[in-house]
């Protein structure tokens, strides 16, 4: 009688590209000539695909975990893999979104997306074939031309979305991505990035203080607590994309992630 197949081989994801496994991590800053622990014993594994959102109070290194990933630190204990390579330099095969667009200004919105293939051997057609694509990717058909200036700042961290997305990375990394935008922009850019996540299925880990966008992009959601920094507590979003925000589901995860951020009001002491 043949032996049962362990679980990883009937895995779907196991043979595609973009597999993160995180073991052991420890990140440590010296400060004031003191070694201070900002990352401790980080385990996490990413599946090929998968959206994980991270979310914890300020100073719990959500940032830091990103910056690592990407290899924009290469100092750290314990291994960060990518299909199988250690993280320690930066690479096309991740890409990153932060807070602002950092877009060049002197530059159109098509410019600055085709920078990020400058160190390509393609053809100039294809090149403008790709950044054609991922304008049309993102919904700014019409504006190639336009410069930073120019856009409204969900257009600009669209076209920073596409500048990200055309190398094709394994994986994309967004550091609180719309952050700086107005309650209305955010919400339309949230139904855009899962949008573009269903349509490209790249591994996405993104960092948010915002609950109900983890909640609302996120297959998984990983709660960080602080000093140090470490993995407190980790939640399956069982939905299927698109959701509605409205979902009973949803909702009923807001709760419970609320309690586990921030601790049941019904338990605090009361004020004198």
């Amino acid at each position: 009688m043949n032996a049962p197949l362990k679980q990883h081989w009937l895995d779907p994801t196991r043979h595609l590209p973009g597999a993160l496994e995180i073991r052991g991590l420890g990140k440590q800053y010296a400060i004031e000539g003191k070694p201070l622990t900002v990352l401790e014993n980080i385990n996490l594994a990413v599946k090929p695909g998968e959206f994980v959102s991270i979310v914890g109070a300020s100073g719990c290194g959500k940032s830091s975990l990103l910056r690592l990933i990407v290899g924009l630190e290469a100092e750290y204990s314990g291994d960060i893999l990518l299909d199988g390579e250690r993280i320690v330099s930066t690479s096309l095969e991740r890409g990153i979104v932060f807070q602002d667009h950092r877009l060049f200004p002197w530059k159109t919105v098509e410019q600055n997306i085709a920078l990020a293939l400058k160190n390509h051997r393609l053809s100039s057609a294809e090149k403008a074939r790709l950044v054609a694509e991922h304008i049309q990717l993102v919904n700014l058909q019409g504006f190639e031309k336009a410069y930073p200036h120019q856009l409204s700042g969900g257009m600009a961290q669209r076209a920073a979305i596409a500048r990200a997305l055309i190398n094709k990375p394994k994986i994309l990394l967004l550091d609180e991505p719309f952050s700086a935008l107005d309650a209305l922009t955010r919400v339309h850019l949230q139904r855009e990035l899962q949008r573009i996540w269903v349509q490209q299925r790249s591994t996405m880990i993104m960092v948010t203080h915002d609950v109900e966008e983890a909640l609302y992009l996120g297959d998984r959601v990983i709660v960080m607590d602080a000093r140090p920094g470490r993995i407190k507590h980790e939640f399956h979003v069982d939905l299927p994309h698109p959701r509605e925000r409205k979902c009973a589901r949803l909702q009923a995860l807001k709760d419970e992630l609320l309690t586990e951020l921030v601790g049941n009001d019904r338990e605090a002491p009361a004020h004198p």
